[in-house]
């Protein structure tokens, strides 16, 4: 069997403003019906997959547990990192805890949010593989180059290990332009897919030649941990003595070892906004409208709108993207930008790089409509059988009125049912719980009000998640 190690980290920067810390890409439905997570699920599901190890951050961990219970998915261990240390010590911790039990085991490292259009093909490329990983190479993925790219790094293959199968020559950095078009031309070059497959013990022998501390520190995080639901806590302490780096930097860059096999499809890590216009169908201009948009005598104009109509007309190159709280416009050719006016904005403060209108929680979702002085207005969905923690508030009262489904409501030392059009009123102070006993999701529309009406004005009594 092959263990799918999915890597979920980052906050996905360069597709701001659809990406946010608390919601970043791979959780958001960008290319195709489902989320790039779900996707990634769905590609390593069944035989000769085992139950997937999944690596999050903690602000991420009830995204990847919704993600897991809608596609009825049982992971073997969500690992929590305490903070981001790049995928060497990511990868590490996951060595050592399938080397528990089977230190041959195969892991197939993979981020959670690539496009890969065919999972079919993508599933023979990594069983052909898997004959260099029991012989223990450490084997990467290449993707074939259809245009001088400057935004990957390059595998350079050698000689032929295998039919499917090369050793690897050398690790090249993201090129400029010149030698993008030179490496499209030569035919030995590939994309860095940045997925690899190989044994634990293999890669663990590897990380403690080349990178020993980074090994020390994932196996004292792990060693350390704490269980919490269905997580398992690395030590903070432990794995913040790991050095910030890439498994390439860690490892795969220095090894004899290392091995290179070319994926047969069409692969994207959706690094910019650039890259998933590649990935779209557009018009005979060049143009992409998904959502609300209308583009008139315009060309190479790509617009992404979730609810505000976008028209443009006379434009050109441009990249419009529309949330339901900001607009992002800029040229094509400086989409890897983004990075930066996200950066500019988080430094300031602004909250919409921090997450959306709409918030999830282990228990569903809900999205600010209004805020003005002294009040807020949200909707409200909770998940069949879910419940929220029963808490009670300083500074606000509450107001909720039924749209759809059945709610149990806590208020006070009253248990109340209610229906469509029903409504309670949750004064200051009064300990409160909201609940969904049915079948369907619970719409409701909640009013706030009161002196003071941010989120940290919760004191939960009892959470079912866990939550201090």
């Amino acid at each position: 069997m092959i263990v799918p190690v999915i890597l979920s980290g980052g906050s996905g920067t360069r597709l701001w403003p659809l990406s946010r810390k608390l919601r970043p890409k791979q959780f958001i439905d960008i290319h195709g019906a489902d989320s790039m997570f779900s996707q990634t699920l769905a590609r390593v599901d069944g035989d000769p997959f085992a139950p997937p190890l999944i690596i999050c951050n903690h602000e991420h961990r009830f995204l990847v547990a919704e993600e897991l219970r809608t596609h009825d998915v049982v992971a073997a261990t969500i690992l929590l990192e305490p903070l981001g240390r790049n995928t060497a010590p990511a990868i590490a911790v996951a060595a050592h805890q399938l080397a528990k039990t089977d230190p041959e085991a195969l892991m197939l490292v993979l981020s959670s949010d690539h496009v890969i259009e065919d999972a079919a093909s993508f599933r023979e490329t990594v069983m052909a593989a898997s004959e260099l990983a029991s012989q223990d190479h450490l084997v990467t993925f290449g993707v074939q180059p259809d245009r001088p790219e400057t935004g990957y790094g390059y595998i350079r293959r050698g000689d032929s290990l295998n039919p499917v199968g090369f050793r690897v020559d050398r690790f090249v950095e993201k090129p400029d332009q010149a030698k993008a078009e030179e490496y499209l031309r030569h035919g030995d070059y590939y994309w860095n897919a940045g997925i690899f497959l190989f044994s634990a013990q293999a890669l663990l022998d590897e990380i403690e030649k080349f990178s020993p501390e980074v090994t020390t520190a994932a196996l004292a995080g792990l060693s350390a941990s704490e269980q919490d639901l269905d997580f398992t806590r690395l030590d903070e302490k432990a794995f913040a003595a790991a050095p910030a780096i890439s498994i390439d930097y860690a490892v795969m860059e220095k090894t004899n070892r290392a091995a290179v096999v070319p994926l047969q499809t069409k692969w994207s890590d959706v690094g910019s906004w650039a890259s998933l216009w590649e990935l779209s169908d557009a018009d005979a201009d060049g143009n992409v409208a998904d959502g609300p948009a209308l583009v008139l005598d315009s060309r190479n104009t790509f617009i992404r709108s979730q609810k505000p109509l976008v028209a443009a007309m006379g434009v050109e190159n441009l990249v419009i993207v529309a949330t339901d709280d900001v607009v992002l416009v800029l040229p094509k050719d400086r989409t890897q930008e983004v990075k930066d006016i996200f950066a500019h904005l988080d430094q300031l403060g602004f909250e919409e790089t921090v997450s959306h209108t709409s918030v999830y929680r282990p228990w569903g979702h809900y999205q600010n409509l209004e805020r003005g002085d002294r009040f807020l207005v949200k909707r409200i969905v909770v998940n069949p059988g879910a419940k929220l923690s029963l808490q009670y508030h300083h500074h606000r009262a509450e107001h909720w009125i039924v749209v759809a489904g059945t709610a149990r409501v806590t208020n006070g030392n009253e248990i109340l049912e209610l229906g469509p059009n029903q409504s309670t009123y949750i004064p200051i102070g009064a300990p409160h719980r909201l609940e969904n006993p049915g079948n369907e999701p619970l719409h409701l529309i909640e009013v706030q009000s009161g002196s003071y009406i941010g989120e940290d004005d919760i004191v939960r009594v009892e959470d079912t998640y866990g939550r201090g």
